[in-house]
């Protein structure tokens, strides 16, 4: 059967998007790809449509347990029954059936620290992996923006699972961080296919504003101008509850807040009524959408500046993902690169931290000890800070070296990132001042270049906002209650989410 037979009679499609196809026939053949596509460009696809060819599973590594569920469902919406997101929404019995047998499932999503688990490695070993997929590989780089420590273990896993082929896939990865996924996962003549960044659809607009209180009343007429749904990012979790509250006050109803603060099923059932258009503007933090595939956001509006390009065109990328024109705006006051500046120097350890990991972890020998549990909380280490320090311990005490010279290596690592994410937030933001076109500085910072400019480009080409403005709200639109989150997941995701006894 042709590859187009197969994506019509499986996933309803006729044709595919820009590099779906050159990417599947790669991963068919059993090589290791990376490949680049624009968010929205159908990257799940990619793995999936090998799925109906390979034999034995396809593991999929995700960062979020939100991302692997949406994942989960669209499967389970076509008809697929042989998927499953190995994470804590499992139900008992399903965990127990699945280690028990796991060849029975086409599509596993995993986390990278659920691969750790002895009991869940043991069960992938015996299902057979057929393809190694890391979803999001930037964050497999120290240099990614989303970097995650426990990413760097991927390597080693595809190793003890056979080394089987490798599809890794990014949205936004500079050479560096190409180069570092490569070599991370341990990729082997691997077939790089990188397609173009840019998103003609996407209108950029940067606009400068004199205080925060002005700041604030923009948003709030963007908000009540603009064509929705909309998401609106936010440097902080207070920042996104007290937007999100303001607008709420502003009678914009549909409206919730998102962070990583929140109970997880919290932010579940924020992005599943998001998805389901029960909320139409969503405050959040960069923990909000990544993988979210809902096609009619028409506008993102950043309220602060990311701290680098990467993720700014990430986040705006979360866009018009149905291929209808849609608005990015960035609005910004003097002094908003002094708040990233801030995050930046809070997010990595200190020196002092530092030194006193090492003298802990040096006393109780493993970062799996029972004293080192208590380890975070007495030094005042985030979870990441954490992963991060217990990677490169390892990592450093394999190599038989002294504890002294171990602090002097980690404190050059560290200093090396801090000094990176500085450069980045200085990049950003030069291009918020150029009075170049927008969307060919960016272009050109991922080394591609603009085959054509769309006529709706940016605020430095001249853009006019008519097109995005606000239409009637149609008389049938549906009323929403929210009742508990409990209640309202319930309805909305368990039930469809419920694993199929009869899958083979």
């Amino acid at each position: 059967m042709h590859l187009e037979q197969l994506l019509e009679k499986t996933f309803g499609y006729r044709s595919f998007r820009l590099g779906q196809k050159e990417i599947v026939e790669d991963v068919i053949k059993g090589r290791d790809v990376l490949a680049m596509l624009p968010t929205g460009g159908g990257k799940s696809l990619c793995y999936q449509l090998p799925g109906y060819v390979l034999r034995g599973s396809v593991l999929i590594v995700s960062p979020l347990v939100s991302l692997m569920e949406d994942q989960v469902q669209q499967l389970r919406t076509r008809g697929e029954k042989r998927v499953i997101a190995l994470n804590s929404f499992l139900a008992n019995d399903v965990r127990q059936a699945a280690l028990a047998d796991l060849r029975r499932f086409r599509f596993i999503y995993a986390s990278p620290e659920i691969l750790q688990s002895p009991k869940w490695f043991a069960a992938l070993k015996k299902a057979g992996v057929s393809l190694f997929v890391v979803d999001e590989a930037h964050c497999i780089s120290q240099w990614g923006h989303d970097f995650r420590p426990d990413f760097l273990k991927l390597g080693d896993i595809r190793k003890k699972l056979g080394t089987p082929p490798c599809l890794a896939l990014t949205a936004t990865a500079p050479p560096e961080v190409i180069d570092d996924i490569v070599a991370t996962l341990g990729l082997t003549n691997v077939r790089r296919h990188i397609y173009p960044v840019d998103r003609p659809n996407i209108a950029i607009k940067v606009e400068c504003v004199m205080s925060v209180e002005e700041k604030i009343e923009r948003l709030i007429h963007y908000v009540k101008t603009l064509q929705g749904p909309g998401v609106i990012y936010v440097s902080s979790r207070q920042w996104a509850e007290v937007l999100a509250r303001k607008l709420q006050a502003e009678g914009i109803d549909k409206t919730a807040y998102y962070h990583g603060g929140m109970d997880a099923e919290q932010r579940m059932l924020v992005q599943q009524q998001f998805l389901r258009d029960q909320l139409q503007l969503v405050c959040c933090t960069n923990a909000f959408g990544m993988g979210v595939n809902k096609g009619n956001i028409r506008y993102v509006i950043h309220f602060h500046m990311p701290g680098q390009m990467e993720a700014y065109v990430q986040e705006i990328g979360r866009a018009g993902r149905d291929g209808k024109n849609s608005i990015a705006i960035l609005l910004y006051t003097h002094g908003d690169e002094d708040m990233v500046q801030s995050l930046i120097e809070t997010e990595l350890p200190t020196k002092e931290q530092i030194q006193l990991f090492i003298e802990h972890m040096a006393f109780s020998h493993t970062a799996e000890s029972s004293a080192a549990q208590l380890l975070p909380s007495m030094l005042g280490l985030s979870e990441t800070q954490w992963r991060m320090l217990s990677y490169i311990f390892e990592k450093e005490r394999s190599s038989l070296r002294g504890l002294e010279h171990m602090q002097a290596n980690m404190l050059q690592m560290i200093e090396e990132r801090r000094e990176w994410k500085r450069n980045k937030l200085n990049e950003m933001r030069a291009w918020l001042f150029r009075s170049l076109c927008r969307r060919e500085q960016i272009v050109s910072y991922f080394h591609q270049r603009l085959s054509e400019k769309p006529v709706a480009c940016c605020d430095v080409c001249g853009l006019t906002l008519e097109n995005y403005r606000k239409q009637l709200q149609s008389d049938d639109e549906a009323a929403w209650t929210f009742h508990s989150w409990r209640e309202e997941l319930k309805r909305m995701f368990f039930k469809a989410g419920k694993l199929d006894e009869k899958a083979d």
